[in-house]
């Protein structure tokens, strides 16, 4: 994979320019946006994300290499066409993926580990879903059968993510023109809200288009700034906890003496949906929060 070894060798270093500018800019201006603690949990994610993403890699891309091989339905030319067509496509199955995680309460129990910061920098996007790079590649599946390779999309994916992570900063907000088509750092703040109305919005990485075409767009509100993290804070920051303690919470729902179905419904329906109303879920918040009660 020489092209992702590329992007690596330009990402590194950028990173470090960019934080370390913004680390700059909030200690000059006295903004604390950074927290030496909330860093370092930040990269200590990234680092277990990043290695389990390597080693499951043969399997993962060797599912895709094998549909593209033996089951793809198109040969395509890679042309201008073919790698506009792909970033276009890696973004919008990105997005569902995104979705589902936001809609499906296991798969959220992994990608609440990237919403758990009460701070919003650039190391914040480093906050990895450590777990996803066990089923990320499910939603990349149709594009091998389309006749994109797998080291093409293994290449836009890595590319996307750059940008995904640069989003994350208070200090720039949106660029005139740009901001109706691509994701700009206001779209993300909105994101990583845990303000009711911005909940479950903005979930594209780079193309903000599939919000508004798929209903999920929200832009900021300066009369309702985000409140960074989750609805119900954690009470330990360790990063056992952070990565594990929604699997608890679902493990303690499981065991409750229920119906089996009601039981699956904990595990497969949407984040805080409960049967006897004890929790809600974001779209049941927003509907409240809306009739004013």
């Amino acid at each position: 994979m020489v092209r992702e070894t590329i992007l690596v060798l330009i990402s590194i270093p950028t990173y470090a320019i960019v934080i370390g500018l913004e680390i700059l800019l909030s200690s000059y201006h006295n903004w604390k946006s950074y927290t030496f603690r909330d860093t370092l949990t930040n990269i200590y994610l990234m680092v277990l994300n990043s290695v389990l993403d390597v080693t499951t890699r043969v399997f993962t891309y060797g599912v895709l290499a094998w549909l593209y091989a033996h089951y793809r339905f198109f040969t395509l030319e890679p042309n201008w066409l073919y790698f506009t067509t792909l970033v276009l496509a890696v973004d919008l199955l990105y997005y569902w993926l995104h979705r589902a995680d936001h809609s499906v309460r296991f798969l959220w129990a992994v990608h609440v580990t990237h919403h758990s910061s009460e701070y919003f920098n650039l190391t914040t996007g480093f906050r990895s879903s450590v777990f996803q790079p066990l089923y990320r590649f499910i939603f990349y599946c149709p594009l091998p059968l389309l006749g994109f390779t797998m080291p093409d999309i293994a290449f836009i994916h890595s590319a996307l993510q750059i940008f995904g992570i640069l989003v994350h900063t208070e200090y720039f907000n949106r660029i005139p023109v740009l901001e109706y088509f691509l994701v700009m750092p206001t779209h993300h703040r909105v994101h990583h809200a845990s303000n009711v109305k911005y909940l479950d919005k903005n979930l594209a990485q780079v193309f903000i288009i599939w919000d508004r075409l798929f209903g999920t767009f929200q832009p900021e509100d300066p009369k309702d700034p985000p409140v960074y993290g989750l609805t119900k804070p954690l009470e330990k920051r360790d990063a056992w906890n952070i990565v594990m303690h929604e699997w608890k919470n679902i493990l303690s729902d499981l065991k409750r003496p229920l119906p089996i179905g009601v039981r699956l419904k904990y595990l497969l329906w949407p984040p805080g949906w409960s049967h006897d109303g004890r929790s809600k879920t974001s779209a049941q918040l927003r509907r409240e929060a809306e009739d004013g009660l």
